[in-house]
């Protein structure tokens, strides 16, 4: 059993625009990637969070998640120099948050208690979470996740399934723009994590700099814990390694290291050939990167041993 923890959010914003909340607070592409996010706390992450907030008619005070220090070193230092405390709104799952206060309200729930297992908005999210894996109730574990939301475990291959129907349901719409509302709002939360992947993660974050150098054909989310799911949409590259459609990549690190997560990844997309000479460019400091000491001496770099097989 894998905890999902933050590359759920796709999912968690789907069960939000299945309400009609997110139309009907008027949301546009951007707060839907806030709301797939695990953000930097940069300006822009903060900015989009409070604007979102008003278009929901909400207040900070009624986020369930609290503040903590960014994800970024450079946030976290300019922080430190102005003395500033960052509050809920600074949360790198703010945007989640505000996906829910809004989902709550459109269905007529309570939005003091939106981050309860029970609440029905969270019911809706176990309801998604099970047919997307095709998974009966029984089968899908809960546990709460850092920001204080339910969060789901199950094997890991079902997270590479839940991204290959995503990346599936871009290819969809491009084919029949009468897809099913359900297929209609996955591409929606395709193409906001494609076209904004800076609002994902945040400057120099990887699924910031993944999505960025694919231009389109692939979206990534980090999960807290060394958990990561992409979707990669239908290719030449895609068939040759015998699908018939999109493609699902799950990956778990059992101890949660980060930065060995990475090179993981990065090493698989290259043994199955998705990723181009141009593409690597900006990625190999994450496939490859180089250990320093104490006096900033290079002593060696990280090289992924893993050898993928077919099943």
């Amino acid at each position: 059993m894998t905890l999902a923890r933050s590359t759920a959010k796709p999912v968690q914003a789907l069960a939000v625009i299945e309400t009609g909340g997110f139309d009907q607070f008027k949301f546009d592409e951007a707060d839907l990637a806030l709301m797939c996010a695990s953000h930097s706390s940069e300006e822009r992450h903060i900015g989009r969070a409070l604007n979102m907030l008003t278009k929901v008619q909400g207040k900070e005070t009624d986020l369930r998640c609290g503040g903590h220090p960014a994800l970024s070193d450079s946030v976290n230092r300019n922080w430190i120099k102005r003395g500033y405390n960052p509050t809920a709104v600074c949360n790198n799952c703010s945007g989640k948050h505000i996906g829910m206060l809004a989902g709550s309200k459109a269905i007529g729930a309570d939005i003091m208690t939106y981050h309860h297992s029970t609440h029905p908005l969270q019911s809706r999210v176990k309801q998604v979470v099970q047919e997307l894996c095709d998974l009966e109730a029984q089968d899908v574990k809960w546990g709460v996740d850092g920001c204080n939301l339910p969060a789901p475990a199950f094997p890991l291959h079902y997270l590479g399934r839940i991204y290959a129907i995503i990346a599936s349901s871009a290819d969809q719409m491009e084919k029949d723009d009468s897809a099913s509302p359900r297929t209609q709002a996955l591409c929606r939360i395709y193409h906001a994590m494609a076209h904004y992947p800076e609002l994902v993660g945040g400057d120099g974050r990887f699924c910031t700099v993944l999505m960025q150098a694919f231009q389109g054909r692939l979206i990534g989310k980090l999960g807290a814990d060394g958990c990561y799911g992409i979707g990669i949409r239908a290719s030449k590259q895609t068939a040759k390694l015998g699908a018939t459609g999109a493609v699902g990549i799950s990956v778990k690190i059992e101890d949660g290291n980060i930065p060995i997560l990475y090179s993981a990844i990065l090493e698989i997309l290259e043994q199955l050939e998705i990723r181009s000479s141009d593409m690597r460019k900006g990625l190999d400091g994450f496939h490859h990167p180089a250990i320093l000491n104490t006096a900033g001496v290079v002593t060696g770099h990280v090289i992924p041993a893993l050898k993928l097989r077919a099943a």
